[in-house]
């Protein structure tokens, strides 16, 4: 299926690895103008040029730094929020700076991002913004207070933002993750025993990759989705809709990384 990038100038946050990177590579195998601002350690533009993209060095909670990048990448067709981090601690544990920093990042980052973009939009006729959120949007997995609450407000922010900026011609959605394989989560994805037990509430049985993710964020900043806006797609190999589990001993087998059916 072509989603019609050819030409179209598309920005990633956070595009120098795991999600974000997956995106950027999608959007310029479809023949997109990948922008990807990440921050300096992660050697933005060393990265993108790997793939014939741009990349700037950008700190998303440094709103003239953001600007400064968004200036530089032109006028952008389509954006995708996925600058983020994750710090677990306790709840009664977190400590302010490990909150003020999470919400920084994830929220107030994402807050910048679609700002910024949209007012660029605004003045070509329209766009589309896509923020990747996460399954915690919706749970409270413990030792994440902070992030949990970042993703929960990315859902208000979209939400809201549909509503100002449709008039505009500016489409935004959210896409929410579960377990997927990245640098993030290396350390669950390296521990068989963890995903033994993490897995079994997922319907598919197993993690998703970042180009799972990558192909859902395709379809929403596509000219595909052109009646889309305001809405948020779960890719989360049907976690979220499992309650009780699906998988047991009785009826599959647990094979490293995955469950697989015995029949």
């Amino acid at each position: 299926m072509d989603f019609g990038f050819t030409g179209k100038t598309v920005v990633v946050t956070g595009g120098a690895n795991g999600i974000g990177l997956a995106v950027a590579r999608a959007l310029n195998n479809e023949g997109a103008s990948v922008v990807i601002l990440d921050l300096a350690s992660e050697k933005p533009a060393e990265t993108a040029s790997a793939f014939g993209a741009q990349g700037y060095p950008v700190d998303v909670t440094d709103r003239n730094s953001l600007a400064d990048a968004f200036e530089k990448a032109g006028e952008p067709n389509a954006v995708v929020a996925c600058a983020g981090i994750a710090l677990g601690s306790p709840l009664l544990e977190t400590s302010a700076e490990l909150w003020n920093r999470t919400l920084a990042v994830n929220l107030t980052g994402a807050f910048h991002t679609v700002q910024i973009a949209a007012e660029r939009m605004k003045r070509h006729g329209g766009g589309s913004i896509v923020v990747i959120a996460s399954t915690n949007s919706y749970d409270g997995e413990a030792d994440l207070t902070a992030y949990n609450a970042s993703k929960a407000g990315l859902l208000g922010l979209v939400h809201t933002a549909a509503n100002e900026l449709g008039p505009h011609q500016i489409r935004i959605n959210a896409v929410c993750p579960g377990l997927i394989r990245t640098r993030m989560n290396a350390s669950q994805f390296g521990n068989p025993a963890v995903l033994y037990d993490y897995f079994k509430d997922i319907p598919l049985g197993r993690g998703g990759e970042p180009e799972e993710v990558a192909n859902t964020v395709l379809f929403l900043a596509s000219d595909a989705a052109s009646y889309v806006t305001g809405a948020t797609l779960l890719v989360d190999g049907g976690q979220m809709a499992s309650k009780f589990g699906v998988w047991s001993e009785k009826t599959a087998t647990f094979k490293g990384d995955r469950w697989v059916s015995n029949g």
